[in-house]
């Protein structure tokens, strides 16, 4: 075994230890229910970013972050395309903006704070690139989490140190800051990332940590058991993020002979809920693919203008409530944004929260639900891994 090696996993047990000491010791000061990642105690207002009234807050975890209970996702589509010409990321001539993007996205994140959103995901360099336009000398009025989609951890060539310093650098100079606030390390979908990739991001998450350029650590990953496993094992994770939908449940019973829910899930405690993980560990959850990438809709993919319709409206409205709804560890839902009038309708979703929602409301949601869940394009297929969490 290389020295380094050796070296690299003395690193991550000594920081373990202190993480775990530093978690431990911070629950010992409080009670059961504050230590949970949302629990009914008191926010204080006057220290929430974009504080908004109307909007619902929840801790995240042991970033001891307050974020809305709706937020910014980074993947969104121009209205005024078709899905035939393509979402509008790609390549952008010598880093330059489009004008047109450029507006869509300063508008679409002023709308967001004025809302009360306070934090922005963001997974690529031309993610960046917009919203570092869009957020022109106002980078303070947004919590941004961030990572590079073609310079993290799903390309073996990228599993060292070296490499992953090198993707935050260039998130940080792609938006145009000097810092990111959670680096949210996007992990390999198929969950084949070992633990010595991990440690490799928690040693470069240290350097930079040090450094001033990212303040706090998360994941994100499409593989229910591995993400299940980080959270486990390592404490220095402080917030993940992975998908759930109107069809989420918690896992509540066990494997049994008739009752099984996996038979081989490589990693994880199989009679545990990701929920529970999440509470035991105190890891906050920011959820993702809530529309199943707009395949919900029945016409998306249509060129969208306007208010849109009342159907897509009220479905997205309800859909975001039922997974604020789903469980404690949530912190927020964040689904890509394509206009002010979607900002302003998924806001809504947690204005009316504590309305909740008539039996009718309930049934026409589950039912078309049902049917678009039945029909998941190909690419989306996986999302059926994430129905019992």
């Amino acid at each position: 075994m290389k020295d380094n090696d050796l070296s690299r996993r003395r690193f991550i047990r000594d920081t373990s230890i202190a993480a775990a000491a530093t978690v431990a010791g911070a629950v010992s000061t409080k009670t059961l229910a504050s230590a949970k990642p949302n629990s009914a105690k008191k926010l204080d207002t006057s220290k929430i970013l974009n504080y908004n009234p109307k909007m619902g807050y929840r801790r995240l975890g042991k970033t001891n972050l307050v974020i809305s209970q709706v937020s910014l996702g980074g993947h969104w589509r121009a209205p005024w395309r078709d899905r035939s010409g393509g979402w509008w990321w790609g390549e952008f001539a010598r880093e330059q903006v489009p004008q047109d993007i450029a507006k869509n996205r300063t508008e679409v994140v002023s709308a967001a704070i004025d809302a009360g959103m306070n934090y922005l995901d963001i997974t690529g360099a031309e993610e960046c690139l917009c919203y570092g336009a869009a957020m022109n000398r106002r980078r303070e009025k947004m919590i941004v989490g961030a990572d590079d989609s073609k310079l993290c951890p799903r390309r073996d060539e990228y599993c060292n140190v070296r490499s992953q310093i090198h993707n935050v650098e260039e998130c940080l100079r792609h938006f145009g800051t000097d810092y990111l606030d959670i680096w949210r390390v996007q992990a390999k979908m198929d969950g084949t990332n070992t633990d010595a990739d991990v440690e490799v991001v928690i040693e470069a998450f240290d350097k930079l940590h040090k450094q001033g350029k990212a303040r706090h650590l998360g994941m994100s990953s499409h593989s229910r058991p591995w993400a299940q496993h980080v959270i486990e094992k390592y404490p220095q994770i402080e917030m993940f993020i992975f998908p759930c939908t109107a069809k989420t449940s918690e896992k509540a019973k066990p494997p049994t002979k008739d009752n099984i829910q996996e038979v081989d899930n490589r990693y994880g405690p199989d009679k545990k809920s990701v929920f529970q993980s999440l509470r035991d560990h105190d890891v906050g959850l920011i959820t993702i693919k809530p529309f199943f990438g707009g395949s919900l809709f029945k016409n998306h993919g249509k060129v969208k203008l306007g208010v849109g319709s009342k159907e897509d409206n009220e479905l997205a409205r309800l859909t975001i409530q039922c997974i604020l709804n789903l469980n404690d560890a949530i912190t927020s839902v964040i689904p890509g944004l394509s206009t002010v009038y979607e900002v302003d309708n998924a806001a809504r979703a947690s204005y009316t929260l504590p309305l909740g929602q008539t039996a009718a409301d309930k049934q026409w949601l589950e039912s078309i639900t049902d049917e678009q869940w039945a029909n998941l394009p190909p690419q989306y297929e996986w999302l059926r891994d994430w129905q019992t969490v």
